[in-house]
């Protein structure tokens, strides 16, 4: 081989695992961001690009001596951008080249090439070593069937020494380091040796392999035999009156598939299976699968149903006996009972439980249950991210098995529970599926009537089976997965409703659970208040449950000491079994005061008061927000100063206090973050008070959201509002005219002693709000 006297200037890329020869045409995939930027720097010059192997094929970042010097020149013939900024390359080709220079290393490799190209004179040794190369490519061909016989055609008619032992050593199967022997070998003689001596080698070692196929292939002969041979054993041993175990299995699971009655298509299709599975070894792997499928379908209950005991009085009464208050919830169970008694045939509705932590959403679908007398299946769908939890796997993988819906049914051993998929908000999804997705079929009363698990591979009646799920929110369920269900809200607790709780629930599961007789603790319904309002701050009952645990814990010990028979627990003596009070909740000040407004807030705990205060001083008209407020509540704050410079003067406000005044806004407890549109109204009214100097009425309260135009428009989370507003002593609350709907769900005890105002403007607001006429404020602003 004789050396181009041009040197080139080529970018230079270091390849892993792969080899090409010069005449090789090959693409590979490029993902390294310094090859990338060296296949750019080819295709804006002239499209070419030398190409070498790297010693290891595990370095991610080679540096200048990790690769082999000599490789080959190539021309980039098509380029694809593939997912995730990867490349695949078409490149051929065109000569050998060796590194002389490193020109750059950054941000790309570009090196100084030497091109070689191949003698073409052809000595009569050289032509006898190509017929060699021939002979024995051919050969090769024969016995490894890995390259095409077509191939054998195009190489014979190449007079090129140089070109033929480059095209066969691009055909056959070599390792990396062969293949660099075949790229080191300049000289065209040298290559051909060494290239004849690597395909006969590779032939003998072909040759071995063929014989430990055929070897192979006579000890499955040698299996099917012993199988004929075994088939021949037990026809004899029927013959004789001789069973087996296996063929009692088959015939049991023939006579169950017969007694179930299933349609024609699963019948026939689990028939084939059984068949299938007669016909195997019973130490075959296949076998052990069919046998596990054939099983599945046999032990599932098609047919079985329970009969609901549709008596209105009696669930009503397990309803109440399990739950205090929820009374939207127990009327929706018993409207469905008195449905499914008239009708006779109903499907089964799809409830959703909407609630906080700890009010008892997945312990009513077990009352629901018990009242219609079904079996009870619960599912969690907290962190499930795999679609083959809901469809289960297909049989082709190993330990495949039934989705969690046909288990459950399975163990349930009806075809009508009550299944409840507890935390449906809590779904997840990754690469291996959207469970979310998968859902949409099983809670939908029009589907659902032929679910196909991907194991059993044959529909599955669920239209019978009553589905209930819970959610602590909505907003993270997908939309068509929402769709299908009929959403109930299960708002917090009072405290009237706690106390009742706790009385008749949570303080004797606790005695029993700690080995109290009702005259070993007593506790008293102003301890359970105490504990409900200064240590516990929930919309559930689970905090208090545990608190009342710890009552009882202590209890017992002084008790177990011998130190007294019987433990009682008032408001007096609280503290020395749970310690100081850890909450305390606003209560209304001692008069009324300018500038300080009590407004009501919803958070993930219930309700909670928010006072809201506002001060003026001289400046030039900013207004500073304080308290950590979101964007929201920023907005609402605008909104309400917008509103005041257009009704200034009513409230004998100077017009241009917004160019002589600078107004601050704070909301305490700064550390907790706090957004909605729900205090814009009582924002609003503190700057009023604040600018007017008209003092606000300590008794009331209020919640809305406002406009630029002072119009009211309605908030969510009332009802937990007003249970705020009473616990802290409020009388009046000002609420949008649009929530007058939500009247309705207000506890009737806590209507009768807060009177509610519905208003549709900031007029009417500020006309029950302030405590004062504003030429009161202004004479008092004169007179200063």
């Amino acid at each position: 081989m004789e050396p181009n006297q041009n040197n080139m200037n080529l970018p230079l890329i270091p390849l892993r695992g792969l080899s090409i020869f010069p005449y090789m045409v090959l693409h590979f995939d490029v993902g390294r961001k310094k090859s990338i930027k060296a296949l750019e720097a080819a295709m804006a010059k002239d499209q070419k690009i030398f190409l070498t192997t790297q010693f290891d094929i595990d370095n991610d970042a080679p540096d200048s001596k990790d690769f082999y010097k000599i490789g080959t020149v190539c021309k980039i013939k098509q380029m694809l951008k593939l997912p995730g900024d990867a490349i695949r390359v078409l490149v051929e080709g065109i000569q050998r080249g060796e590194v002389e220079t490193f020109i750059d290393e950054t941000p790309y490799f570009r090196a100084e090439i030497k091109p070689y190209i191949d003698a073409t004179e052809v000595s009569k040794e050289t032509r006898a070593l190509m017929r060699s190369a021939i002979n024995a490519f051919e050969k090769y061909i024969s016995i490894s069937n890995r390259v095409s016989p077509d191939v054998i055609l195009s190489v014979s008619t190449i007079d090129e020494p140089g070109r033929l032992a480059d095209i066969i050593a691009a055909q056959i199967t070599l390792k990396t380091d062969q293949k660099q022997q075949i790229i080191n070998a300049l000289d065209v003689k040298s290559r051909l040796e060494l290239l004849l001596t690597i395909i006969l080698t590779e032939i003998e070692i072909l040759e071995v392999e063929k014989n430990i196929n055929d070897k192979v292939k006579s000890q499955i002969n040698k299996s099917q035999k012993e199988y004929y041979l075994r088939e021949q054993i037990k026809a004899i041993r029927d013959e004789l009156g001789e069973e087996e175990a296996q063929e009692d299995e088959i015939e049991d699971m023939r006579a169950k598939l017969k007694k179930l009655k299933l349609s024609k298509k699963i019948e026939k299709k689990v028939s084939n299976e059984i068949d299938r599975y007669s016909r195997l070894s019973p130490s075959s792997a296949e076998s052990g699968v069919i046998r596990s499928y054939v099983n599945w379908i046999l032990e599932l209950p098609w047919k079985k149903e329970t009969k609901d005991e549709i008596d209105l009085v009696k669930a009503q009464g397990i309803l109440d006996e399990d739950h205090y208050g929820l009374e939207s919830v127990k009327e929706r169970v018993v409207e469905y009972l008195a449905v499914r008694d008239l009708t006779q045939s109903m499907k089964g509705p799809i409830i959703c439980l909407v609630g906080p932590p700890g009010v008892g959403k997945t312990s009513i679908a077990k009352s629901i249950a018990r009242s219609l007398n079904r079996e009870f299946v619960r599912m969690s769908l907290g962190g499930v991210r795999d679609e083959a939890e809901i469809r289960g796997h297909r049989r082709t993988y190993i330990g495949a098995i039934p989705g969690r819906i046909i288990n459950g049914i399975k163990e349930a051993g009806t075809k009508n529970p009550v299944f409840l998929f507890d935390e449906i908000d809590k779904l997840s999804s990754d690469f291996r599926g959207d469970p979310a997705s998968a859902l949409l079929e099983v809670l939908d009363p029009e589907q659902n009537k032929e679910f196909t698990d991907h194991y059993l591979e044959v529909p599955f009646d669920l239209s019978k089976v009553m589905f209930l799920t819970t959610a602590n929110s909505l907003n993270t369920i997908p939309r068509p997965l929402l769709d299908r269900m009929e959403v109930i809200q299960v708002s917090g607790y009072t405290e009237f409703e706690k106390l009742n709780i706790a009385k008749k629930y949570l303080v004797p599961k606790k005695m029993e659970e700690h080995g109290l007789k009702k005259s070993n603790l007593t506790v008293s319904d102003d301890a359970l208040l105490e504990i409900i309002r200064k240590y516990t701050r929930e919309s559930g009952v689970r905090e208090l449950e545990r608190k009342i645990a710890d009552l009882s814990r202590k209890a017992a010990v002084r008790i177990a000491k011998g130190e007294v028979k019987c433990v009682r627990i008032t408001d007096k003596n609280i503290d020395k079994y749970l310690g100081k009070s850890k909450y305390h909740y606003d209560l209304i000040a001692d008069e009324d005061q300018i500038g300080i407004v009590t407004g009501l807030a919803w958070t993930a705990v219930g309700g909670d008061t928010l006072s809201i205060e506002v001060n003026t001083m001289k400046g030039k008209g900013k207004l500073q927000l304080t308290g950590q407020l979101g964007d929201v509540m920023k907005e609402s704050a605008q909104a309400g100063l917008s509103y005041i410079r257009t009704v200034s003067k009513t409230y004998g406000i100077d017009e241009n206090f917004h160019e002589k005044l600078d107004m601050h806004v704070h909301i305490p407890e700064g550390a907790i973050p706090k957004d909605g549109p729900s205090a814009g109204i009582t924002m609003a009214t503190a700057m009023i008070s604040a600018l007017s100097g008209i003092p606000v009425d300590r008794y009331v309260a209020m919640t809305g959201e406002i406009t630029l135009r002072g119009r009211v428009l309605p908030i969510g989370g009332f009802k937990e509002k007003a249970l705020a507003a009473k616990r802290a002593g409020i009388h009046k609350i000002l609420f949008p005219y649009e929530n007058l709907k939500d009247l309705e769900d207000i506890p009737e005890t806590v209507r009768k002693e807060i009177e509610f105002v519905p208003v549709k403007t900031m007029d009417e607001v500020l006309k029950h709000a302030l405590s004062g006429e504003p030429n009161q404020a202004e004479e008092k602003s004169n007179e200063n």
